[in-house]
């Protein structure tokens, strides 16, 4: 049996944070929200991602949960390629949390040519999807992003000089 869910809100919105986020989302613009976790059963494709960060130009956590595949899945070979290709921008994010997410949503959030996020971000990752996204941690195009990173939280310790180097500001691994 599916279940629905509907969200009633006063506009404009004043609180600070706005749950269970599905594709359904029609966008508008939540200004004071800060935090925000979205959830389906249905992927998020990269589309939806840019409607999100334009709809919360502030945000400051976001968590995903979503086991779905992307079925459209964007590449940019380089900047000469697929001109209608616009990368998500969370300017303001410092905490991102993708645990129990398909590897595709960590593909999204750790590929510079996807998604920029500022330096400082604290990441919460299941360690199989990381290590899949990452080719086993010497993929060169998540390397960026993996640099902005000062925390990561995984589920499974890891010693390797490879897994270190690939996350150059995490003092604690």
């Amino acid at each position: 049996m599916k279940i629905g869910q509907c969200h009633t809100y006063s506009y404009p919105y004043t609180m600070r944070h706005y749950r269970r986020i599905t594709n359904n989302f029609l966008g508008g613009l939540f200004e004071c929200v800060r935090e925000i976790t979205l959830f389906d059963e249905c992927p998020f494709e990269h589309k939806f991602f840019i409607r999100i960060a334009q709809a919360f130009p502030y945000l400051k956590i976001l968590s995903v949960n979503n086991s779905e595949p992307q079925k459209y899945k964007q590449y940019r070979k380089s900047n000469d390629d697929n001109h209608n290709f616009s990368i998500v921008k969370y300017p303001h994010l410092t905490k991102l949390s993708l645990v129990c997410v398909h590897v595709d949503y960590v593909e999204q959030f750790l590929d510079n040519t996807k998604t920029f996020i500022s330096n400082n971000i604290s990441l919460d990752v299941d360690y199989c999807p990381l290590r899949k996204a990452t080719h086993n941690f010497t993929r060169n195009k998540m390397r960026i992003n993996c640099s902005k990173l000062i925390e990561l939280r995984i589920d499974k310790v890891i010693n390797s000089e490879r897994f270190t180097a690939y996350f150059p500001n995490i003092k604690n691994l």
